[in-house]
């Protein structure tokens, strides 16, 4: 299955807003933020990522009832899963 899940920047990685590092209930892992550069996004503001990528920005309530959503049909294993698996060097 393949899963958006929401992360929270926690750094902007560099000048062309590029990547951030993103923390997912305290995994962290550089993210692609290229696709939603032009959505202003900032340290604190959360994103759905899906597969290394930043789709959208979406609130803090929105990210929370989604993590709660994932551990509640028991995907939220296979959502870190594919977080961990994230790399961009």
């Amino acid at each position: 299955m393949c899963l958006a899940i929401p992360g929270k920047i926690v750094e902007l990685l560099d000048d062309r807003n590029q990547y951030a590092m993103i923390d997912v209930s305290g995994v962290r892992r550089k993210v692609n933020i290229s696709l939603i550069q032009h959505e202003g996004v900032k340290v604190n503001d959360w994103v759905l990522i899906h597969v290394g990528f930043a789709m959208n920005k979406i609130s803090e309530k929105q990210a929370l009832e989604q993590l709660q959503l994932l551990q509640e049909i028991g995907e939220d294993k296979e959502a870190m899963t594919e977080i961990k698996g994230y790399q961009f060097d």
